[in-house]
């Protein structure tokens, strides 16, 4: 009986039945109209609930998840239900869905023939990453007397992990490709003297840089030998992530963490994909997820499963244990993304001095973001004097994101500046740029 539900329809046939008594009064020939409907009615819902009841395994159905979500993005959950009964009928489908999504209404009714399956799915968006809690698949059948339902319980308990977004990686890479046949005509910059990349030892020929001589070598053979170098094929990618409380700000439901998390995963696709090497690490109080640049092929499993495990806090960011860290553990010259934020130009010269230190041995790119709501108010036509006075509060908070970029670029560093949801696409672009520009 625990799986027995009333359906409305039944309660209008006694409301219905109601009326009728109340006009008994008035026309007692109307008394035994209304004793026959009841009855009537209380036989239907024994034949429904018999039709429902008396075969065990009236329906089946199944949820089918993904592997894993993808944060920020619309993952599909697909569910598949089968009529076992010898009827038609309609159904009532309520998914217990993790509480994080908040939704409260969920439910979702089809028509299925006798024997037949009836296919949907429908999307969650996720805004965090973390465990899902999926509670119980329930199913209500209805036969077509529609008087009452029968529950059936699938799938009773899943868990599902949130990771940085990946659906589109496969995007992305299609994009870079394309972007490569598009800065194929960007001049590339003359490099000085050679990378450090050894290929093999050759005897010297005129002509041949001295400054190569392998003196070992040399005394061996009794000829004069020199080390050959090779340009530089795999170079190496690090994504630095700020963690503290600039990043905490939160645009369309994702934090500014969130994003540049899920940029970090595309722009490493893309990387290892060119045949560079990536790594990365977060910083706040101190670095930490510190992922060596490589290229080996568990190398994206490895990056995604650092980025997962970020946690955040609201402590202000300390550059000068970063600029000791990458120091010490970034030993060859590599390119460095850098995302965090900088509202104010006061709040970028406190740390300006470490990110030169960085930019000393690095290509160092800084990459901070662009206020949404801000940006909308500068491009929404005033109507009153409010409006005008929140449109110059906005263009002197851009302005100061210019001179933050004019900043940065006197002392040779690269900046992205860009709207959080243009992230990927963007520093996705300042790289295939650099690859292009051979500035690395």
């Amino acid at each position: 009986m625990k799986n027995l539900y009333i359906n409305n329809r039944f309660f209008f046939a006694l409301i219905g039945v109601g009326i009728i008594y109340v006009f008994a009064f008035f026309f007692p020939l109307l008394m035994m109209v209304a004793h026959i409907m009841l009855l009537v009615i209380f036989l239907a819902v024994m034949v429904d609930y018999l039709l429902l009841f008396n075969q065990k395994e009236g329906i089946w159905a199944q949820r089918v998840l993904p592997e894993k979500l993808s944060n920020g993005d619309e993952n599909p959950v697909k569910v598949d239900i089968k009529n076992n009964y010898q009827f038609d009928i309609r159904v009532k489908v309520i998914d217990e869905i993790p509480f994080q999504f908040q939704k409260r209404d969920f439910l979702i009714e089809k028509g299925i023939k006798s024997g037949k399956n009836t296919y949907f799915q429908y999307l969650l968006e996720p805004k965090e990453r973390g465990e899902y809690h999926f509670g119980s698949l329930n199913v209500f059948a209805t036969s077509p007397l529609g008087l009452v339902s029968k529950r059936y319980t699938f799938q009773k308990d899943a868990n599902l992990p949130s990771y940085p977004s990946f659906i589109h990686l496969r995007k992305y890479e299609l994009m870079a490709l394309q972007n490569e046949f598009l800065l194929g005509g960007i001049k590339k910059i003359r490099k000085l003297g050679h990378t450090m990349e050894f290929e093999q030892i050759k005897e010297y020929v005129p002509g041949d840089d001295i400054r190569t001589i392998n003196w070992k070598a040399t005394s061996k053979t009794n000829r004069l030998m020199v080390n050959q170098f090779q340009d530089e094929k795999s170079q190496r990618i690090y994504m630095l992530i700020d963690t503290g409380r600039t990043m905490k700000m939160p645009f369309n439901g994702l934090s500014l963490l969130d994003y540049s998390i899920n940029a970090t995963m595309a722009l490493s696709h893309i990387i290892l994909k060119k045949g560079d090497r990536a790594g990365m690490m977060t910083f706040s109080k101190k670095t930490e997820n510190k992922i060596a640049a490589d290229n080996k092929s568990g190398q994206l499993k490895k990056i995604s499963e650092a980025l997962y495990n970020i946690k955040t806090n609201f402590f202000e960011s300390d550059y000068n244990r970063l600029y000791q860290d990458v120091k010490f553990s970034i030993n060859q010259r590599s390119l460095i993304l850098l995302f965090t934020n900088f509202e104010t130009l006061d709040g970028l010269n406190r740390q300006l001095k470490y990110l030169r230190g960085i930019a000393r041995n690095h290509l160092l790119v800084v990459v901070f973001f662009r206020n949404a709501e801000l940006h909308t108010l500068l491009h929404k036509n005033p109507e009153n004097m409010q409006e005008i006075y929140d449109e110059i509060i906005a263009e002197k908070f851009e302005f100061e994101k210019k001179l933050i970029i004019q900043e940065l670029r006197k002392y040779g560093i690269y900046t992205v500046y860009t709207l959080p949801e243009n992230l990927n696409i963007d520093v996705i672009n300042k790289y295939l740029e650099i690859k292009a520009r051979g500035i690395l």
